[in-house]
């Protein structure tokens, strides 16, 4: 069993929780090389923070796919998933031209898109 320790201090097992379909399809975009299916994973006022450095809307969703997943191919594996209400957290192995590693991101889903996906900094 996979246990992580969350930010409130209790452990979570996250070996079986299901992947909600909005994460699935940015992970499936990235997998994909599917730029454009990357961008529709999220809301119009969606945002993409990857360590602090947010890129919001269709147009700033798109330059982090080019620079840092789909345009630096990018392969992500899920190891193992939380949700809380639209929250989801996630943690993967993530190969590409630019970083190489496992890694956490934090999705909140709006509905059946994404309104965020974020790369918090490791402390």
């Amino acid at each position: 069993m996979l246990v992580t320790r969350a930010a409130h201090g209790k452990e979570e097992d996250m070996t079986h929780t299901p992947v909600p379909a909005p994460v699935q399809a940015m992970i499936d975009a990235i997998n994909d090389a599917d730029t454009d299916a990357f961008v529709a994973a999220f809301r119009d006022d969606g945002f993409v923070d990857d360590w602090g450095r947010v890129l919001r809307g269709p147009e700033g969703v798109r330059s982090w796919a080019d620079s840092d997943a789909i345009g630096a191919g990018a392969r992500m594996t899920v190891l193992a998933v939380a949700t809380e209400g639209d929250t989801t957290r996630v943690h993967f192995d993530w190969r590409s031209s630019v970083f190489n590693g496992e890694s956490d991101g934090i999705f909140v889903v709006a509905g059946e898109k994404l309104a965020s996906f974020t790369i918090p900094p490791v402390h």
